[in-house]
């Protein structure tokens, strides 16, 4: 668990990284006060809203760079490289709330019979990856609460953000894997 001091440092480095990238278009380094537990490697996502609507999302799900270095890429990512937007402006950034969402590692969730994974799920707790062939969704925890979403309505949303059919978790070849995201907001 990290604090909330840790939370708004991260909101902080994540907001510097988006200036100055649209500024200079450089990616910053990580500052020479960065707290030593925030250089340990964790999946993270940034999220910008602008006027309550969504305006940018990028993630790595999987603790493949150190906390601070992956928050640096992924808000720079969310602000330019989202494929749902047009790149964020200089004067758009005066109208945008930074979001930041640290995730554990995912874990298969594994049942008897897919019709089960339903009952598995804590709506508001749990995030989900769908994985099937080559097929891959993730929605972050806070995506079934802000949509009023149950668990099979999580599910299939999740299946098609992966490009798959909305049922398809009813499939045995579909893997699912869920985690938690301690969620720090501007």
């Amino acid at each position: 668990m990290l604090s909330d001091d840790d939370g708004k440092y991260l909101i902080k480095i994540a907001k510097l990284a988006v200036e100055n990238y649209l500024e200079n278009g450089k990616k910053i380094n990580v500052p020479e006060d960065c707290p030593e537990h925030l250089k340990e490697k964790l999946g993270v996502f940034v999220t910008l809203n602008k006027n309550k609507e969504l305006r940018g999302c990028i993630g790595y799900p999987e603790p493949i760079a150190p906390l601070i270095d992956a928050t640096i890429d992924v808000a720079i990512s969310a602000a330019v490289n989202d494929p749902r937007f047009p790149k964020l402006t200089n004067e758009e950034l005066k109208y945008i709330e930074l979001e930041v969402t640290v995730l554990t590692k995912p874990e298969l969730l594994e049942v008897s019979d897919p019709s089960n994974y339903s009952n598995e799920i804590i709506i508001g707790r749990d995030g989900l990856i769908i994985e099937k062939g080559f097929n891959k969704g993730l929605l972050l925890p806070q995506v079934a609460i802000e949509y009023n979403m149950d668990s099979e309505t999580f599910l299939a949303n999740t299946c098609i953000k992966a490009g798959l059919s909305s049922d398809c978790w009813n499939s045995k070849e579909t893997k699912v894997y869920t985690f938690q995201g301690q969620i720090f907001k501007e």
